[in-house]
């Protein structure tokens, strides 16, 4: 029986309230007790004040394999993820092939358990090859261990697609996640219509393609009944209907990422393509407000929204450069900065990453409660460290926050009861 003791450690767990200083008993994978009571044979780790959470929860993450392991395999998006806290992570079907056949969702979870580090919960592709046109076997990839549905980077675009998905997603107590982008606004646009695009002579995307996409699919949620949850929202206007629908009551659900509450488009100046990312950066009013839809309740989760190109699909032309940035070892860092900055408190930080999306998967996972996995995370608030291209734990260094400095630091990662990281 292997027993750890972490001793001195503020232990946070938003999803009960709890906040306290004391001790954590680990044992055989699972948390015995809070009570600090000496353990005979436990190994006694002394947390130093720092901050012991549940593991991290990451609701949307691109981990490369199958299909673009030059990129990213899982077991490099498991180190990073260990080095960032993540102890569960959901990754996206949009692969190389797609997550279409329960055979491939099988193999993932596999590979995830292979790690040792990170149980990993695909989604399932909502249509075959993620190609908006005929719904995928949603029953069999569900069986198979599809925590929900979606295209992943692409909107799922039809409305008459959307709404047969909701309806058979709903049969299967399921989700459907859609990237809030209507593309034929969308088209080919690398950055957020208005001035700035303009001026760097980047072809753009109205902002409002965000805002059609969600009313048109909450109007669907509405008819089916389904669950829709928009992923990374990043503009005003796609709140406020997001928060309208959910006082109607329907099913809706959404998430954000770091860049869209800490970076404005301004981050794409001098063509930077390593700020190039889908949806694209937007206004500082935007921002402000993804930041006032953390702090009321609006938004559920914050994801990574882990997107890993090697550097020749960075170096390009802006236009022609891939969207999307790595954000697995950056995603606890960067949220804590809201906290620093006095948008957020410390447990409404941590339950945005933690308790929060567990909830809305309807997983064991994200607590710090006797008998639950003791996937944990220990973590300095305030010490200070530099984002840097080629310093980043895991194949993928193309962050957005590169040369970014952040206060708050994990220390410590176990995936039950296992040190992975520290």
């Amino acid at each position: 029986m292997t027993k750890l003791l972490i001793t001195n450690a503020r232990i946070l767990d938003p999803g009960s309230g709890l906040d306290t200083v004391g001790s954590l008993l680990v044992e055989d994978g699972r948390i015995a007790s809070l009570s600090g009571a000496p353990a005979e044979g436990a190994e006694t780790l002394d947390a130093g004040g720092a901050v012991l959470c549940p593991g991290l929860v990451d609701l949307r993450a691109t981990v490369g394999e199958p299909g673009a392991e030059h990129r990213e395999t899982i077991a490099s998006a498991a180190e990073a993820a260990a080095a960032g806290g993540i102890t569960t992570l959901c990754a996206l079907p949009d692969t190389e092939p797609a997550l279409d056949d329960p055979a491939l969702v099988e193999f993932v979870i596999r590979r995830g358990e292979a790690t040792g580090s990170l149980t990993i919960l695909p989604w399932g592709a909502a249509t075959k090859s993620c190609a908006g046109k005929e719904l995928s076997e949603f029953g069999l990839l569900r069986e198979a261990g599809a925590v929900g549905f979606t295209d992943g980077a692409r909107a799922i675009g039809p409305a008459r697609t959307m709404r047969l998905a909701l309806s058979y997603a709903r049969a299967f107590g399921a989700m459907i996640v859609q990237h809030p982008e209507e593309p034929s606004l969308a088209g080919t646009g690398a950055a957020t219509e208005g001035e700035l695009a303009t001026r760097l002579g980047l072809p753009g995307i109205p902002a409002a393609a965000e805002a059609i996409q969600v009313a048109r699919d909450i109007a669907l949620a509405r008819l089916t009944g389904g669950h829709v949850h928009f992923a990374h929202v990043s503009t005003a206007a796609a709140l406020d209907l997001i928060r309208e629908a959910k006082a109607e009551g329907l099913r809706v659900s959404c998430d954000t990422a770091p860049p869209y509450f800490d970076l404005n488009e301004t981050a794409i100046g001098g063509f930077r393509t390593y700020a190039k990312l889908s949806p694209p950066l937007r206004r500082e009013e935007d921002r402000l407000a993804v930041v006032a839809a953390l702090k009321d309740g609006t938004v559920d989760a914050i994801a990574s929204d882990h997107t890993p190109w090697d550097a020749d699909d960075k170096r390009l032309p802006f236009a022609q450069a891939a969207p999307g940035g790595a954000g697995l070892a950056t995603l606890l860092g960067v949220t804590l900065a809201r906290v620093h900055a006095g948008d957020l408190a410390l447990p409404e930080a941590l339950a945005l990453l933690t308790s929060r999306p567990a909830a809305l998967l309807g997983i064991e996972a994200g607590r710090i409660a006797p008998g639950a996995p003791a996937d944990l995370c220990l973590f300095h608030p305030t010490r200070a460290w530099q984002v840097r291209d080629g310093k980043l734990p895991g194949k993928a260094q193309n962050s957005p926050f590169d040369g970014r400095a952040l206060e708050g630091r994990v220390i410590g990662t176990w995936k039950r009861g296992k040190r992975v990281f520290g």
